[in-house]
């Protein structure tokens, strides 16, 4: 989730909210994973690339004999939750160090727009073997139950941290609509991320963004102190909690 783009251009976005990043974000579909496990060759080994702190690493683990985690950021990497069937280690997309046609899944979520592409599909090409499954997800904005609160969280998102988001953002907010998988195209079922959250959760969450980070660091100012009072106004009653739903988009392609 925070690899950077290539060996020698690697920028950690995210070591200054690692912790928020390993606490706050939401948790993928479990039907997500049961359903790229459903496609691999086998369920030998699964290689989660750019695992920021481990979440989907956890979630395959439920699948498969040996999961292969791996980020470029110490500082994610130290966040993770240790697990039996999970090897963390500190590697690049680009340069995972991992051997020839021993893959059966590589999963990358919410990362492959921080990636050098062509360089991580040759990896791809190398280290999956014959059908094994490249899958990449991504998703957005967060769509809140509750009048007017989604309007306050566009405001924040585009317009108070928006000019502080790095250039590959956009590739999420187009839905990855330009990005095309190297091998042949899996279609995908419609999968949605959703979560059931207090205020304090959701500021949260905003904290572990990269563009929060870094107005933070440019402003020397807090953008969560302008938007507590805005949600806390509508929200309602101290601990109430709010369904959020973020749809996925979700790629696979399927190695020859």
């Amino acid at each position: 989730m925070s690899q950077g783009q290539g060996n020698s251009r690697f920028q950690d976005h995210f070591a200054v909210v690692a912790g928020g990043y390993a606490r706050f974000r939401p948790s993928y579909p479990a039907a997500l994973f049961a359903w790229l496990a459903s496609l691999a060759p086998s369920r030998q080994r699964a290689w989660d690339c750019a695992t920021g702190s481990g979440q989907s690493a956890l979630a395959l683990a439920r699948h498969f004999q040996l999961v292969l985690a791996t980020d470029a950021s110490a500082a994610q990497l130290a966040q993770a939750q240790p697990h039996p069937r999970v090897r963390y280690r500190q590697a690049t997309a680009e340069q995972p160090g991992l051997e020839e046609r021993s893959i059966d899944l590589i999963t990358v979520a919410q990362a492959l727009h921080w990636f050098d592409r062509e360089q991580f599909y040759r990896e791809a090409a190398r280290v999956l073997v014959q059908g094994g499954i490249l899958a990449a997800w991504t998703y957005g904005s967060a769509s809140v139950d509750g009048g007017g609160i989604d309007a306050v969280l566009t405001q924040f998102q585009d317009h108070v941290v928006g000019p502080h988001w790095p250039p590959e953002r956009v590739l999420v907010d187009e839905a990855y609509r330009t990005i095309r998988l190297p091998f042949e195209a899996v279609p995908a079922p419609a999968f949605v991320m959703e979560a059931c959250w207090s205020l304090e959760q959701l500021l949260g969450y905003f904290g572990s963004w990269s563009a929060t980070a870094r107005y933070r660091a440019s402003r020397g100012s807090d953008p969560l102190e302008q938007l507590r009072p805005a949600l806390a106004a509508i929200w309602g009653e101290a601990g109430c909690r709010r369904r959020l739903r973020w749809p996925l988009t979700v790629k696979v392609s399927k190695a020859p």
